[in-house]
């Protein structure tokens, strides 16, 4: 985020994610359902979002995914987060209309079980007359908790994204040639 101008200026930046953490089969067919069993936490440590889906049968692999923001520029007050969909969007709302955003109030940092969750982050950013800011944020899954956290010490590196661009790229060039 670039800012042009002549005069500091601050912007809310906000991340908005649905999680299910099933087949995506088993979505379609009970999204309600599927849900149910998707179980969010903070780490405010490091900023990120964990979330896992308690597994209904032995057979049924464990799920956990995490979202982060990784932020290059001055970041203003405390960061912001919040996994319950209804506290974002509010009643009746959707993601085009979301009354947490519109009424410029603060999100509510609600994490556990919820009955719709979602990976919502904001960081509000002062970029200075002529100064660029970046901010990557990440969702990362991994099919349990230590390797979701070793993910996460990966890519909180400013550098990740690069790295990230930089290996999609000459992945793609091989899979061309």
């Amino acid at each position: 985020i670039s800012n042009s101008g002549f005069t500091i200026r601050e912007i809310e930046v906000t991340s908005y994610a649905e999680i299910v953490l099933a087949p995506q089969a088993a979505d379609v067919a009970h999204p309600a359902f599927s849900n149910l069993f998707v179980e969010t936490e903070h780490l405010p440590s490091i900023g990120a979002l964990l979330a896992t889906r308690g597994v209904r049968s032995r057979s049924e692999p464990e799920a956990w995914a995490a979202h982060l923001a990784v932020v290059e520029g001055e970041v203003v007050g405390k960061p912001e987060f919040d996994s319950d969909r209804a506290q974002v969007l509010g009643r009746g709302r959707d993601v085009r209309t979301p009354q947490r955003i519109l009424d410029g109030r603060p999100l509510a940092g609600s994490t556990g079980t919820v009955l719709d969750p979602v990976f919502v982050l904001r960081r509000r950013l002062r970029i200075p007359p002529g100064a660029t800011a970046r901010i990557s944020f990440w969702t990362l899954v991994a099919p349990s908790r230590g390797a979701v956290l070793d993910l996460i010490d990966k890519h909180h590196d400013p550098a990740a994204f690069d790295r990230a661009a930089n290996l999609a790229w000459t992945q793609a060039l091989v899979e061309l040639h």
